[in-house]
């Protein structure tokens, strides 16, 4: 590879390690090509996936920022998920794609400028999607409002049926006393 052509590449990792949320480095070794295009339609538009040489990736990740958390974990055949948008989703199609075929390893990689490892982003992949977590979150704000609601209305009653019940005992104290 010539050092122009070099250059370009580490230009071009370096921006997409600074342009995405987070990256998932994976080895691939076994996989066809068919089944690496097979992963990249599965990610779709969440993440970019592609096959990288160490050396020029070890120097972008340095250049970019996050070459601590990538050092170690380039040996191999290396290939980096770029994640543009959910990166639970990310997580959960590169982990569905391993389980399908176990020559995708995951081997760690950053989310968020923070660190992770293989195990970290299986359970992140078991989180649910953001889209589910907010329609929960609103559910629940829902649900507590709801509950407000109620609580504030039942004072107004509950004062009423108390003033109620004062008033009819203090009538029929007042008729018991009026008849001796």
């Amino acid at each position: 590879m010539a050092k122009a052509e070099k250059e370009a590449a580490i230009a071009e990792l370096k921006g997409e390690f600074e342009s995405s949320n987070g990256a998932v480095l994976t080895e691939y070794r076994g996989l066809t090509v068919a089944q690496l295009k097979e992963l990249r339609t599965n990610l779709g538009e969440t993440a970019r996936f592609a096959v990288v040489k160490n050396t020029l990736t070890k120097r972008a990740a340095s250049e970019a920022g996050v070459g601590e958390q990538f050092g170690e974990l380039l040996e191999g055949p290396s290939a980096i998920a770029f994640v543009r948008g959910d990166v639970v989703e990310a997580a959960k199609g590169l982990r569905d794609f391993a389980k399908a075929n176990p020559l995708l390893v995951i081997k760690g990689g950053f989310i968020d400028g923070k660190s992770m490892d293989a195990s970290e982003i299986n359970r992140l992949a078991d989180l649910e999607s953001r889209e589910v977590l907010l329609a929960k979150l609103a559910g629940a704000m829902k649900g507590s409002m709801a509950n407000a609601a109620a609580l504030f209305n039942a004072l107004p009653t509950q004062a009423a049926q108390l003033a109620e019940a004062l008033r009819a005992k203090r009538e029929s104290e007042g008729e018991s006393v009026s008849a001796e």
